[in-house]
Parts: structure tokens; sequence; C-alpha cells
């Protein structure tokens, strides 16, 4: 079985993936920003210990013994943060080996707990958070309190410590040129929507995350219910855009078509320039112009053109040059697979 993130899901035309991220610490441990590096050797030692226990397939790794390609490439599919890797030491991950579960230890908090699907699937990506999450509080503890909830660092996570991300594919906003007016209707009902990597990062290939920016004074469920009517409410307006644009099909033929023959065609491709055309030519493939391809094929190209992510898929490290003819062949070659 192939991971999830080559996997297609429920409204995946639009949504891409949903993630769910706790945030937690430990009870009776300093948190991350006071403690010393004696107690976060300390905390990485105790979640090792307890890793067996814990289940669902989690491996313990520390994060000074992944070679940098691997980590990096683990940026690029989302499963760790851009700043986890600012600073190797006394930082570890659990991973299993579909990596929809991926849990970071000593990032800004002593745990950032992240669970992941293909699609638009809240319900059950939620459901699998919370087993997890309560079995490791079963085992160590989180420092809670009964008036403010769970505690955490950044004050913005303090109460649930939850944050749900939707990561959607908008090119029909961006083409009837909506984008903008459908962003601020978003940041206005109290949810963010930020580029592919989080906070402060820009879209890229149309690529935009949705995530509640409350935590604290609100239930989960009441943050679940939210973001669905939010998320539902892009997807709506994005298959709306689509319509206009099918509208005027010469124009949207052209355009995805001219993608599809510089993909299938081009010596050497930077990774700018082959997410813009992917971005094209998923919008095609989703609406049934392009028949060449179909969603496995397009999610292949989305991760294995990414700098690292194309490295390991061809088995060795080589210079960005060098990586721009292996993109384009790499490419070709997904395209002819059966």
């Amino acid at each position: 079985m192939s991971n999830w993130y080559l996997q297609g899901g429920k409204e995946s035309d639009v949504v891409i993936s949903t993630r769910i991220r706790f945030a937690r610490n430990l009870a009776n441990y300093r948190f991350q920003a006071k403690y010393t590096t004696q107690e976060a050797n300390n905390i990485l030692n105790k979640i090792k210990e307890i890793t067996p226990s814990i289940g669902y397939g989690l491996r313990y790794f520390n994060l000074k013994d992944i070679d940098d390609l691997t980590k990096i490439s683990l940026v690029e599919k989302h499963v760790i943060s851009p700043e986890f890797l600012k600073n190797y030491e006394n930082r570890a991950i659990l991973i299993n080996d579909d990596e929809n579960i991926c849990i970071m230890i000593n990032e800004e908090d002593h745990f950032r707990m992240q669970f992941f699907a293909a699609g638009f699937n809240i319900e059950n990506v939620y459901n699998l958070a919370k087993e997890v999450d309560e079995k490791i509080d079963s085992l160590i503890g989180y420092a809670y309190d009964e008036q403010f909830g769970y505690l955490t660092s950044c004050p913005t996570n303090v109460g649930t410590g939850m944050r749900i991300s939707i990561m959607v594919h908008l090119p029909g906003l961006f083409l009837t040129k909506n984008i903008n007016k459908v962003l601020n209707v978003v940041n206005n009902f109290g949810m963010n929507i930020r580029g592919i990597y989080g906070e402060g990062t820009e879209s890229q290939g149309d690529i935009y995350q949705i995530s509640n920016n409350q935590s604290l004074g609100i239930s989960e469920k009441t943050i679940i219910k939210n973001t669905k009517a939010i998320t539902e409410k892009i997807i709506e307006q994005e298959r709306t855009a689509r319509k206009i644009l099918t509208k005027n099909s010469i124009e949207l033929e052209d355009r995805v078509y001219r993608s599809f023959g510089v993909l299938s065609n081009a010596v050497k491709l930077s990774t700018e320039e082959a997410r813009e055309l992917i971005s094209d030519v998923k919008l095609g493939t989703d609406l049934g112009i392009i028949k060449e391809l179909n969603d496995a094929k397009v999610l292949k190209m989305q991760l294995y053109t990414k700098p690292a992510n194309l490295q390991k898929y061809i088995g060795k490290e080589i210079g960005k040059y060098e990586r721009q003819i292996a993109r384009a062949k790499v490419i070709k070659d997904i395209i002819k697979e059966n």
C-alpha cells in the first residue's frame, strides 16, 4: 500500500490533504524555552522508553541520526515543520511506516503530534489523533489546567492545543481573479489561509492551507464544525470558478494542454516551473480535459519533483542543474507509466 500522500481522497479535486496537530507538554517538566539540555535529553529518554507501549507502528528516531536528504524530504511532504530542522540537538520524531502519524519531540512544545489523510477527512483523522493523544497521556501525563486547558509554549495554542489544517488546490479562483476575495472572507471568519508550508509562506502552485486560529475558549467539536463549514464553502466557490472557466473551453483547454505539452517534452525543469505546470495539469485532469493522466500520476509528479524527494526517488544526490534534467525525465517516466 502506498503512503497517504500518494493516495486520492474525498473531494480530492480541491482538497489535497487533512492534518490535525496537537500541541502538548509533559507535566512536571519545564517548557522548551526554559529547559536545560539535560532536561531536554530526559524528555527524549522518557519518550524512547514508552514508544513500544504507544503502539500504532510508531518508531523512534533521533533527528541527528537522520540524513539531511531524508529530513528535507519529510519537510517537503509536510510531515515535519521547517522550524524543526533549524536545530538538530535534543530533538526526535516518532513516525510510522505510512507516515500518517508523525510526532515531533522538543519542537516549540515537548510534543507536536501530527495526523494526516488524503482528501477531506476530518472525522477519521480526528478519531485517530484522539486515540493516540489519550494513549500517550495515560502513559506520561500532560501539563493541563482546569481553567485554561492544555498548557503550551505559545499562548495561541493554549486550550485545546488543536490545529486543523486543510490543504486546498484553488486554480479556478486564481484564474477567475476571485482568490483575494475568498482569502479575505476566510480570514474574517477566525481562520487563517496561508501558503503550503504554513505561517509566513506563500502559495505555490495555487495551493493554500486553511487552519483555525483559535484554540482557547472553544471546544474541539466547534473547531471541527467551523473548519468543515469554511472548507465546504471554499470547495463550492472553487468548483463554481471552474464551471465559469469551462464556459470558455478553448482558452482553458489551450492552457492545460500547453502545460501538459511542456511537462511531456521538456528536457529540464526547475522546481518552481514544474509546480506551476503541474497545477494546470491537475486542473485539466480533475475536469476530465486531460485524459492521458489520472490522480495517482499527478500526486506522484507533485511529490517527486520536489528537490529532496526527487533525489530519493532516483536514489542519489545530485546538484541543482542535474536535478532540473532529472526532474524532466522523472515527469516523462510518470506520464508514460501504465
